[in-house]
C-alpha cells in the first residue's frame, strides 16, 4: 500500500516529466523556426499557444507541490493535443479542402520536416500533447490517494 508521501512524490514526478516535455516541446519547436527556418502554420501557432504557457505554468505547481495544477494544465495541453490530431488528419488528407484553417501564408497541409518516412512536425506535437495530458491526469489521480 502507498504512503500519502510516495503518492504525493510520484505525482510531484509525473507533472515533473510533463514540464520537461514541454520544454523539449518548445525548445523544438523554436529550433525548427529560429534555426531551420521553418515557417510555422496557423495550427503550428495555435499549437504553440498551447504549449508554451505550460513551461510556466507546470513548474508553479510544482514548488510546492499543487495537485490543483492539473485544473489549469490539463486543459491547455487537451486543446493543444485536438489542434494537433486535426492538424495530423488535414496532412494526412482526410480533412476536406472547403475547411483548411490556412488560406494565407504557410500551407497548413504541407510537410516540412518528415523523418523515417512518416514523423512530421504535428506528429511529434501531438505525442507531446498526449504525453502531457496522460501524465496530469495519471498524476492527479496518484495525488487524490
Amino acid at each position: 500500500m502507498n504512503s500519502p508521501d510516495s503518492s504525493q512524490g510520484a505525482a510531484w514526478a509525473l507533472v515533473f516529466v510533463s514540464w520537461l516535455i514541454a520544454c523539449v516541446s518548445t525548445l523544438g519547436s523554436l529550433f525548427f523556426s529560429e534555426i531551420m527556418h521553418v515557417q510555422p502554420c496557423v495550427l503550428c501557432w495555435y499549437q504553440r499557444i498551447c504549449m508554451y504557457p505550460l513551461v510556466l505554468i507546470l513548474p508553479i505547481g510544482l514548488f510546492p507541490f499543487d495537485r490543483r495544477l492539473v485544473r489549469y494544465a490539463a486543459p491547455l495541453s487537451a486543446l493543444g493535443l485536438l489542434i494537433a490530431v486535426f492538424h495530423l488528419l488535414l496532412v494526412a488528407g482526410y480533412i476536406p479542402e472547403s475547411i483548411k484553417p490556412c488560406t494565407q501564408g504557410v500551407p497548413c497541409s504541407e510537410v516540412h520536416v518528415q523523418w523515417f518516412g512518416f514523423v512530421t512536425i504535428p506528429l511529434l506535437s501531438a505525442l507531446s500533447f498526449l504525453l502531457i495530458t496522460a501524465l496530469l491526469l495519471l498524476s492527479h489521480r496518484r495525488s487524490a490517494k
